[in-house]
């Protein structure tokens, strides 16, 4: 089986977020299973051409139409000793030479560009693979222009469209469809939404198979309150949406080998090793070094979405309790100052560190005991699963992922991952945590059983990459 894996970032070569990883590491567990190759396309960025560490080969240069347009295409491979895992990339500087990577007027026409060129490279190629896997808005219009201009070489490929979030649609001006994907009006009807025309919607059409990151985030974007408007065209085609669950790659998310903790460790260790990451992270952030207090971690966007409204008026009253908190991330400026106005008010209990930094990021995940993710909504989440291998203990709000992998933990029977509210409210994140932290104080047994429970649950992508081989068997 041939697939193509088209993203608009995939790690390590770019990333902004949880796209970049899952398109890292679905395509080489994919790669790993017998019979099976893959092919995955990105844009060739400014930044990794200018990165010494990558080296390219040129495979083919053509011009293509974009309607009136006519458009240069490079294409690269990226060299590499992996013969069924093949990286190619899609090179116009005047599209792709700019940082940050999104966030401009022509972004539309910016990807538009990109979903044909893949096409049109997989023609110059002379190569019909048997599935074509589209991700998020920015590939969303390769399932419509595959059957628009190449049903004749691409016909038999078969397209699965993902939604990792389905908030972001892209969106554009109705005058998109002629003037720059040269479509007639015969595509109104699959692009027309709302009085302007919506990428995501044309590829829930269009495509043979729709996925998203996790079960109870495909039933959820059925409903009004995630879809952002979708729900009634994602209704109408239910039946061929499927949430599988995404995971993790355990050899970069390794507590046993990340470079950047104070010390190793393993499920056999973690006590003594969580314990020395505890300090030094303690040490770092100016926290009292305290092993008895529970260290609360979170490391994440500081925006709406990811709970902040609850989070900043629970943090008004865990000023007062004896816990320490550890925030990492960036995000709205009015829930930067707010955390930044509670660590100063609350210096012994509340350390923010309102940047990106991978390397203290592990730290977090390695000496906190407990990981926090009030999320209003999460499709998937990875956050929570590698602070789970890393043997800190998660408190979540029950939605997407979240509630696909973070079991509740039974003190009683030692089975479960986690503590989860249901309600979007302060006060059930406070009684979420209140649970967690009578165990963390009162049952060190149990403690250390939820403990060795998340870092041995199998997160892996091995089961998540049969489950997109049986979605793709089944259409082929």
């Amino acid at each position: 089986m041939k697939i193509v894996y088209a993203a608009s970032e995939a790690a390590p070569f770019i990333k902004t977020g949880g796209l970049g990883d899952v398109a890292q590491a679905l395509p080489l567990e994919l790669s790993q299973i017998p019979g099976v190759e893959v092919l995955l396309f990105l844009p060739y960025y400014g930044s990794m051409k200018r990165n010494p560490k990558l080296e390219t080969e040129k495979v083919a240069e053509f011009r293509m139409p974009l309607s009136w347009r006519d458009q240069y295409v490079g294409l690269y491979r990226v060299r590499s000793r992996k013969r069924k895992l093949r990286v190619y990339l899609i090179d116009n500087e005047s599209y792709f030479d700019r940082e940050p990577i999104y966030g401009y007027g022509d972004d539309g026409e910016r990807f538009a560009y990109f979903s044909k060129a893949i096409l049109e490279s997989l023609c110059q190629m002379n190569l019909c693979p048997d599935i074509i896997h589209c991700n998020d808005w920015q590939t969303a219009l390769i399932p419509t222009l595959l059957h628009g201009f190449y049903e004749d070489f691409l016909g038999k490929a078969k397209t699965v469209f993902s939604i990792h979030n389905i908030e972001y649609q892209g969106w554009v001006h109705p005058y998109f469809l002629g003037d720059v994907l040269g479509l007639d009006v015969s595509y109104d009807n699959a692009f027309q939404f709302q009085g302007s025309h919506n990428f995501m919607k044309s590829a829930i059409l269009s495509c043979d198979a729709l996925s998203t990151v996790s079960r109870t985030y495909a039933h959820e974007i059925c409903d009004p309150y995630f879809a952002h408007g979708l729900d009634p065209i994602i209704r109408e085609h239910a039946f061929k949406l499927k949430g599988i669950v995404n995971g993790i790659d355990f050899a970069s998310n390794d507590p046993k080998n990340d470079p950047f903790l104070e010390r190793n460790y393993d499920a056999s260790s973690f006590r003594e090793g969580k314990a020395a990451c505890k300090a030094a992270l303690q040490m770092e952030l100016g926290l009292p070094v305290r092993e008895d207090v529970p260290l609360v971690g979170m490391v994440s966007r500081l925006v709406s979405h990811k709970g902040m409204e609850i989070l900043c008026a629970a943090l008004e009253e865990w000023g007062d309790w004896d816990i320490q908190i550890a925030i990492l991330g960036t995000g709205d400026p009015q829930y930067e100052e707010k955390i930044r106005a509670l660590a100063a008010r609350f210096p012994t209990k509340i350390a923010a560190a309102l940047c990106f930094s991978k390397d203290l990021a592990s730290r977090i995940y390695g000496g906190s005991d407990l990981y926090l993710m009030p999320s209003k909504s999460e499709p998937c989440g990875l956050s929570q699963l590698i602070a789970m291998h890393y043997g800190t203990v998660p408190v979540v709000h029950e939605t997407g992922g979240l509630k696909d992998t973070v079991i509740p933990f039974d003190p009683q029977s030692g089975e479960g991952l986690g503590f989860t509210f249901s309600k979007f409210t302060k006060d059930d994140l406070h009684h979420a945590l209140r649970r967690a932290l009578t165990v963390f104080a009162c049952d060190r047994n149990a403690w250390g059983k939820a403990v060795y429970n998340g870092m041995t649950a199998d997160f892996s992508w091995k089961n998540p990459a049969l489950e997109y081989l049986s979605l793709y068997e089944s259409l082929i």
